[in-house]
Parts: C-alpha cells; structure tokens; sequence
C-alpha cells in the first residue's frame, strides 16, 4: 500500500513538472495508441482532440496554456503512433494543425537561432542565420553577437554593409568614414548602428555585463567567416612589407598575431573623450553613423507601438530599413504587404503567429518564440497575430532605404463603396453596410486592438 502511494504522489509530481507520464489509461496515452476516448475524457475544450471544432480556426497558445499539439482539426486527422517532439511541436502548433485556410507548397519562412550553431570565443560568442540556415533569406543575413565587459570585436570591414540593434546592454562603436573622419559613439538597448560597405569598425562591451546585439547585412550569402579582419590581413603580409608601409623596422612586429583575433578580451575603455586619438591629421566624421531607435517617440496605434528608422530619419541607412513593433495581447500587426522588399522579422519578446498569402491559392501558418527569424517575400500579404499573454516585440527588417506597406484596411476605406461591396458582399448586402461603416474612414491603424467580444481567445482547462 506504501509503495502504492509513492508511485501515485510521483505521477502527480512528474506531471506538475510537464513529464509526459505513460499511464495506460490516461487520455494522452489512448490517443497516442489510436484508441477512442471514454465518455470521462472527452471534452470540447481542447482543441487537440477529435471531437473539437472551430470553424473560425482562432489562434491557440499552446506554451501559455500548457497543450501538446496533435494533427486533429475539425474532424479530421489522427493520432501519433510514431516518435514525436513535444517539446518542438509546442513551439509551432501551426505546424502541427494548420489552420483550415492554409493550402498549397510554400518555402520555410521560420528559423530559429537556437538551431544556429555558436562560434565560441574568448569573453563572447556569435551565431549566424544567413540563407545556408533559412534558404527563404536571400535579402538578409544575421549575426547575432555576445561580447563581455571590455571584450572586442577586432577592427574589420565587409563588403556588405551592417545594420545592427543593441539587445541589451552598452557597446562602443568606433569607426571612419569615406574621406577618413573618425567617430565614436557609446551604445545601449534598443540604439542602431549601420555602417556601409567597406567602412572598417570595431565593438567592444561596455557595461558590467557586456552587450548583446543583432547583426543584419544585405545579403542573405553573408558569412561571419567572411570579414576582412585587421589582424588577419596582416598575418598574411610579408613583414618587409608590413615594414616598409609604416617605415619601422621589420622586428618591430615580430610578435604581431599569426592570425585572427577575432573576438578577444581587451582593458576597459575610458570615456571617449579621453580615448580619441588626437594626432595632426585625426579628423571628426561628419557622418552620423548611429541612431537611438528606442528613444524616437513611438506612432501609438489601437493595438500597440511602432517606431522606424529609414533614411529619413536615419540618414547614413541607405540599405537597412526598419521598424520596432509592439503589440498588446489580443492585437493583430495589421494585414498588408510591403512593395520594395522581402520582410525579415527577428522576434525579442511574445509569442506570435503569422499567414503569408503567397497568391495562386497559397497561404501557410507559422509560428514565432522569441529569437526567431521569419521571412515574408516582398508583396506577399501576412499578418502578425500576438497569441500569447505578453507583448510581441519585434523588429521588421528591409533589404530598403525607406519602409514601405500597404494596409488592407486602409485600402478597402479608399476604394470606392460599390466597388467594394459588389467584391465582397455581393449576396450579404446588409453585413456589407455594416463592413463599410468600419473601413470608411480610411486610418490606417498599423497594430490593431479588436473589441473584446470579436473573437476573443478560448480558454482550455482540460489537458491532455
């Protein structure tokens, strides 16, 4: 009877702690056996089971409301009999149940930096997703960098230009320009820089925890592995030539490093004012090659913030455009589609789910945790639906010099009523008086707040 007892107390504790415990009559298990359910077990709260039915496919947290996705939808569908990642399933429900409306082949657009593979090195590391990792991404590529207090990202340029945003954390950025005007300049969270093609620069972590910052270059075949690198360069320079082009000599560099540094740890700066180099010909940029993004004053919409940063506010960003978005529990980034490039979204915060319309029929839902990167090919209509019980914060990314969309709302209040009725409610007249009522106005309202009572979230008190 004792051991009885202990057996049970431990069931209950695995299954507190999300240990699938292989219970031969629990309902998960009959499931996963092909069994029907007994009367006890069935329920119409959890849409993983076959007796659930949403016509409206409304989102489904699965995280937040602790529910592991198995293919049922509507009717439809069967239980797993084979292997099953719980774990990675949980992350993309969309995957494992697609909303009614998807249809058609259509490229991965999702990839997360968790599947990246980390170069570890001395005080920080680094992880890419270029379009070796996410064949989608052929606009932009990524870096995503770690350096700890006084750590250095070394001197280098690239051939791409680099558009980065601070995480977290405070970095300095050092850097000259085209006609050699130097500049630095002290970075936190949420701070931009963007340096073009070619212009050589350096990092290094400031604050006691370092930094950590996103890296987005305009090429999706970049590679970390292709940076032009200082110590580098001259490790594969003849030392009488090193010599002669700063006219020392040779054994002056006989311990210079045999290669790349890379990422190495250095002494902490002081401030910057006491770190410019002040020789006869030092010069001050006159390029301004960062921006405080988190400081703009945001456009507030219904359903949360949007900030961004282009050429017209970010003037040196010819390549790189952007926007930092938020959006509240229950809003909807707007349906719309953007004219000059693909979108590459990264998020930081929430989680959200996402449709892209490809045209021809093709639509496909996927699902976005934080550190994710989501591609939308440019004019493909999506949205962004927040899912869970947090902020979205997210950043959009454009191949561009300015952002560019266009809002399905404010289109349909543009065109003219007849012309969008006879479209839409050619059979429902009375709900397309209704419709135009609500689009008429034209505002373009980017991340939207549905009223309460529009298709508020089901909550699901029975798990499997």
């Amino acid at each position: 009877m004792h051991l009885r007892s202990t057996l049970f107390a431990l069931s209950i504790a695995l299954t507190e702690l999300g240990v699938a415990v292989p219970v031969q009559d629990s309902p998960r298990q009959r499931l996963l056996d092909g069994l029907d359910l007994p009367t006890k077990y069935r329920t119409t709260k959890n849409p993983y089971t076959p007796g659930y039915k949403d016509p409206l496919d409304k989102a489904i947290d699965t995280i937040g409301n602790k529910l592991d996705p198995l293919p049922y939808r509507n009717g439809l569908g069967a239980s797993v009999l084979g292997p099953w990642n719980w774990e990675r399933s949980r992350q993309s429900p969309d995957l494992v149940r697609p909303p009614s409306t998807d249809h058609g082949n259509m490229k991965n657009m999702r990839w997360s930096f968790a599947d990246s593979h980390v170069r570890i090195e001395e005080g920080g590391w680094t992880r890419q997703t270029t379009v070796r990792e996410l064949g989608s991404s052929v606009e932009l590529a990524s870096v995503n960098m770690r350096l700890d207090e006084g750590v250095i990202r070394e001197l280098h340029w690239h051939k791409e230009a680099e558009w980065a945003y601070v995480l977290d954390g405070e970095v300095r950025v050092t850097a000259i320009d085209y006609e050699g005007g130097s500049f630095f300049d002290d970075l936190k969270k949420g701070d931009l820089w963007y340096f073009p093609s070619g212009v050589p620069h350096s990092l290094q972590g400031l604050s006691p925890n370092g930094t950590e910052f996103l890296l987005v270059f305009d090429d999706g075949n970049f590679s970390e592995e292709s940076t032009f690198i200082l110590t580098d360069w001259l490790a594969h320079t003849p030392k009488s030539v090193i010599s002669k082009n700063f006219n020392l000599p040779p054994e002056i560099f006989a311990h210079i490093p045999e290669g790349e540094k890379y990422i190495f740890q250095g002494r902490n700066p002081g401030k910057i004012d006491d770190e410019k180099p002040t020789g006869k010909g030092v010069k001050k940029s006159k390029y301004n090659f960062t921006h405080r993004m988190l400081d703009q004053k945001p456009k507030e919409t219904s359903g949360g913030l949007v900030r961004i940063a282009d050429s017209k506010n970010f003037p040196i960003s010819k390549t790189v455009a952007a926007a930092h978005v938020t959006i509240e529990p229950g809003a909807l980034r707007e349906m719309h589609w953007h004219p000059n490039a693909d979108e590459w979204s990264f998020f930081i915060k929430g989680r959200a789910r996402v449709t892209i319309f490809a045209s021809e029929g093709t639509a496909r839902t996927f699902d976005f945790v934080p550190g994710d990167v989501g591609i939308v090919p440019r004019n493909m209509g999506h949205f962004v639906e927040n899912i869970g019980d947090e902020p979205v914060e997210m950043l959009e990314v454009f191949r561009a010099d300015e952002f560019r969309d266009f809002s399905l709302f404010q289109w349909m209040g543009e065109t003219p009523k007849k012309m969008v009725i006879d479209h839409l409610f050619a059979d429902d007249p009375k709900n397309g008086e209704i419709f135009w009522d609500k689009v008429k106005t034209a505002e373009k309202d980017e991340v939207t707040q549905p009223d309460e009572d529009i298709l508020s979230p089901p909550s699901y008190a029975d798990e499997l």
